[in-house]
């Protein structure tokens, strides 16, 4: 294994479309979804061990989800995670684990990649970062990988594409576009040169710092003011004291849709980021009236293509309904069309409004 290579897993979220099973203290990435026996974050880090340095996995987190880390990744050293004292997106994340880096090791080249993505082909992944890794070590390059799309998806970003290839595989990086309605999308599809932005990246660390320094100043000079403190005991204080002063930011806005070094590599590896049930229900096992089943304790009777997931110490009894998302959990339960999957996070701040944060 090369001893430059790193993979940062970021672990922060609240995976709120997710809702009722993801909640604020127990978000998704620390959930078995797919029923499997093992969860997301277990998954990914698994993923990653096949062919980066353990010492070089890093998990970055909120500081009140260390514990959940500690305790389902027990094989990671405690000082390989990385507590964020307050959610600020991406960016600021990323420049925290570029600047401990650099400090450590000013040759290292960094995977940055959600914690709760599922990946069917490992294989094929472990060829593709790889790829990655040698090509951002020997240019100055921000690198992205794309999903080659197989529908015209309506919650991924996308990733346009020059026509050409810079090097065996890899393009230069035209446009991103945010999620775009089903017609755009249909368009996109259609045009051959559009990808699924999959949200997994890939750089030099010097080459990312660089590009913070040149296009979010104020954010590199707050850490950069503070980088003897990295890796040393006075690291908790420091972040502490740069962390409010963060702006809020995406890596995608900050970085990505600015730089004119970014490039793609397409790939094909069985991705789905498990951000909706529905994605979910894609990636489970159905019946023969196409109903998803995340239990062992459910009968359902004239009941089609629904996604139903249920606690285990409780009967449930799905009868008649069809097309709908059905989780129950001990204290809530959910019961919505699944074209209205996009809606539940407006659910869950209705409810914030409505009954504060105890169902959150």
């Amino acid at each position: 294994m090369n001893k430059n290579y790193y993979v940062a897993i970021m672990a922060g979220g609240i995976g709120s479309r997710f809702w009722p099973k993801s909640r604020t203290a127990y978000p998704k990435q620390f959930l078995d979804i797919l029923n499997t026996g093992k969860t997301l974050i277990q998954w990914t880090y698994e993923r990653f061990a096949s062919f980066i340095p353990a010492e070089n996995i890093f998990i970055v987190t909120s500081q009140e989800y260390t514990h959940i880390v500690s305790t389902q990744l027990p094989q990671i050293n405690v000082d390989n995670i990385i507590a964020e004292p307050s959610r600020k997106n991406t960016a600021p994340c990323i420049a925290y684990i570029a600047f401990k880096l650099q400090k450590e090791n000013p040759d290292a080249a960094l995977i940055v990649a959600p914690s709760d993505h599922m990946i069917l082909d490992s294989d094929t992944f472990q060829k593709i970062a790889l790829k990655a890794l040698k090509f951002v070590t020997e240019h100055q390059a921000l690198l992205t990988l794309g999903i080659k799309p197989t529908y015209p998806n309506t919650g991924y970003g996308y990733i346009q594409h020059d026509a050409h290839e810079i090097k065996s595989g890899i393009y230069k990086v035209k446009t991103f576009t945010e999620k775009p309605n089903l017609e755009l999308a249909k368009t996109f599809l259609s045009s051959g040169d559009f990808l699924w932005n999959a949200g997994i990246f890939v750089w030099k660390v010097s080459t990312v710092l660089h590009t913070f320094e040149k296009y979010q100043p104020e954010m590199f000079e707050l850490f950069d003011a503070e980088k003897t403190n990295l890796n040393t005991p006075e690291e908790k204080n420091a972040i502490h004291r740069i962390y409010p002063l963060c702006t809020n930011i995406s890596i995608d806005f900050a970085i990505m849709e600015k730089a004119d070094n970014v490039y793609v590599l397409p790939a094909a590896f069985g991705w789905s980021d498990l951000g909706t049930w529905n994605s979910a229900y894609e990636n489970l096992d159905k019946d023969y009236l196409g109903n998803a089943v995340v239990s062992d304790n459910v009968i359902v009777i004239d009941a089609t293509k629904c996604m139903i997931s249920a606690e285990r110490e409780k009967l449930v009894v799905v009868q008649g309904i069809d097309d709908c998302i059905i989780v129950d959990t001990p204290d809530v339960l959910l019961i919505c069309k699944k074209e209205k999957e996009q809606a539940i996070k407006e659910y869950v701040a209705e409810i914030k409004r409505n009954k504060g944060d105890k169902y959150l």
